[in-house]
């Protein structure tokens, strides 16, 4: 032995080898168990056997009973989860509820997949029934990388199909959600000018045998020619100015007890009173009428005049409200639009964004936010989807909506610039902090409320412009928050 060295002597018993050796050869023969039923996974098992025992070797079989949360929306994920049999879903709270936007099998894999960047899922995996599962650890995917390439190209193709299936899923909700406020905008916009149709029909009948009434006394009267004439001129007067403005309910009576003073100091029958103050009737008519007839000439001539002239007035506010209500269903018919094709084709964005502020008008006096919206004449359509692009107007239109103050300011601009019509929606409000501008289009970042906002809207903005090969930025202060949209004019739009 020599001077400097010194021996250490471990004496291991038999019975100790022989546990060491048990749980080696345990270890072995569920690595080879797991390996089997690695080969025989649908996403995995054409992967070379190699690949297959690595996967099995580092990964680690666990069991889910109904109702366990596999990952918490609070995150994180834990690795790669190969599901080998069961069944997991995962469900979102866009704050109507949970609701179940993707779900997994044997067969399947999700989790963290090679490159992707997820931190926390949008929302819990849970299993819906009893589920067995392969997690590989996150510390352990860049190696996996390494040494299973053609696992890793098979899960690559996986991570792109679920981007696909989410994005697809999220559009679809938000486009849910936008029509559920659409339905409420044009519910709140058509209620005016429904209730004005009923109320005046309902009025319209009365009105009707009113004027049939008149009419039977002026024709018994015996009225001379210039008579007649003065009495047509100013009925003719009165139909001709239409449906006139409503005046605040002080000044309305005011007319009333002025035109009922006026009756009474000419012997004339004042119930004309409230048919004359409702019309366009003025006092020089009124002057001119009772220049040429007295007494009951007067009154049948009056009364005549006031029913006529209310019977008019009430269709017209018929057909007024009944035209209102077709250009609102015009509005959102072109909002939505209906009748076009799922093809690229001409877009007028001018029409397009006149369109969304009908729709989101109610909103915006609803927050007293005045909103002004300046077109460049002649403006160039692009190719696209017109729907589409309705959706991001809608999105930038609410989200400014929402930035700015009570009494604010929202202004919508769209020009021609080199060969690209830029539209810009702007408002007053506080701007978008500096430090979180970077992330503003991530999916599922929000600066609203729990329950206010998914943190879709943005992103899902960006993947339509970006889909009709245009760009958007953002430029904020306080007080100016302004997102720029730069579409390309004739450009083939990717389908």
């Amino acid at each position: 032995m020599h001077a400097n060295s010194a021996y250490l002597t471990v004496r291991v018993s038999d019975s100790t080898i022989d546990a060491i050796v048990s749980v080696c050869q345990e270890f072995l023969l569920s690595t080879a168990i797991l390996a089997e039923r690695l080969s025989a996974h649908r996403t995995l098992g054409s992967s070379p056997q190699t690949q297959i025992a690595w996967i099995a070797a580092h990964g680690a079989l666990r069991r889910l009973a109904v109702g366990d949360v596999l990952t918490s929306k609070d995150g994180p994920v834990e690795g790669l989860h190969i599901v080998l049999e069961g069944h997991l879903a995962i469900y979102v709270d866009r704050g109507a509820g949970h609701r179940k936007i993707m779900e997994w099998r044997g067969g399947d894999v999700t989790g963290l997949l090679p490159y992707s960047r997820i931190v926390a899922p949008p929302g819990d995996v849970v299993a819906e029934e009893p589920t067995e599962l392969v997690t590989i650890p996150r510390n352990d995917l860049p190696a996996m990388i390494r040494e299973c390439s053609d696992v890793t190209a098979i899960l690559v193709h996986a991570m792109i199909d679920r981007a696909r299936h989410f994005t697809s899923s999220f559009l679809h909700d938000e486009k849910l959600v936008s029509l559920g406020k659409l339905a409420a905008g044009l519910a709140h916009e058509l209620n005016n000018p429904a209730s004005a149709i009923g109320r005046s029909a309902g009025a319209l009948s009365q009105s009707l045998d009113n004027a049939e009434s008149a009419s039977r006394a002026l024709g018994s009267s015996e009225f001379t020619t210039e008579q007649i004439e003065v009495i047509e001129r100013v009925r003719k007067a009165c139909l001709s100015a239409g449906v006139q403005p409503v005046l605040l309910p002080l000044e309305q009576e005011d007319r009333e007890d002025s035109i009922a003073d006026w009756l009474k100091a000419h012997n004339a029958e004042s119930s004309a009173a409230e048919a004359l103050a409702e019309s366009s009737i003025t006092f020089e008519l009124l002057d001119q009428i009772a220049t040429s007839l007295k007494g009951q000439a007067l009154a049948t001539a009056l009364r005549w005049i006031a029913t006529s002239c209310a019977t008019h007035l009430l269709t017209s506010e018929i057909q007024e409200a009944a035209s209102r209500v077709s250009s609102l269903v015009g509005a959102i018919k072109g909002f939505t639009e209906m009748d076009r094709a799922a093809v690229p084709e001409p877009v007028d964005v001018g029409q397009g964004l006149a369109n969304t502020l009908v729709v989101l008008r109610a909103k915006a006096r609803g927050k007293s936010v005045g909103l002004s919206f300046n077109a460049e004449k002649g403006l160039p359509h692009i190719n696209g989807f017109g729907g589409e692009l309705n959706q991001v107007w809608a999105n930038l239109v609410e989200n400014a909506l929402d930035a700015a103050e009570e009494g604010g300011l929202v202004e919508l601009a769209a020009n021609h610039e080199c060969n690209a019509v830029v539209v810009r929606v702007i408002d007053n409000g506080p701007g978008v902090p500096e430090e979180i501008r970077s992330r503003i289009f991530d999916p599922f970042f929000t600066t609203k409320a729990v329950g206010k906002g998914t943190g879709l809207g943005l992103d899902i903005v960006r993947r339509l412009v970006q889909r009709h090969n245009g760009q958007i930025e953002l430029h904020s202060r306080p007080g100016r928050t302004e997102f720029r949209v730069t579409l390309p004019i004739a450009e083939t739009v990717k389908g």
